[in-house]
């Protein structure tokens, strides 16, 4: 499985790309929404783990964008404060399938997340 982690604290995408990894995933980071968009298009990922507030554009705003070009992608959100996005995560729930992954997380939370979102 191709995965694309996108944050903007990259010391976050260097642990998250470690972890998955060592379980065989293969892996890309980016440190924005635009070189997270970027980085889809060259990678083609069967997931995006993306933290939802960065400078400029969101993780929104990105994921809308990769939608343009696969309305399925897979996707797991992260955010140290969801409830200020909880109608849209709700909403991203119901048509998307999305999950979330509330900072700060464990290796455990974060595996468990995946095995889930991938079932």
């Amino acid at each position: 499985m191709k995965i694309l982690v996108v944050d903007d604290n990259q010391e976050i995408t260097f642990v998250i790309k470690a972890i998955l990894q060592q379980e065989q995933y293969h892996v890309q980071t980016a440190d924005s929404a635009m070189d997270g968009y970027i980085m889809y298009l060259q990678f083609q990922p069967d997931l995006v783990i993306t933290d939802i507030h960065m400078p400029r554009n969101n993780g929104f705003e990105m994921m809308e964008a990769i939608r343009s070009h696969d309305s399925e992608i897979k996707t797991i959100y992260m955010s140290a404060d969801p409830f200020s996005f909880g109608t849209r995560l709700r909403v991203e729930k119901e048509i998307y399938g999305i999950d979330l992954l509330n900072k700060p997380f464990t290796r455990e939370d974060l595996l468990q997340t995946l095995t889930s979102l991938k079932n």
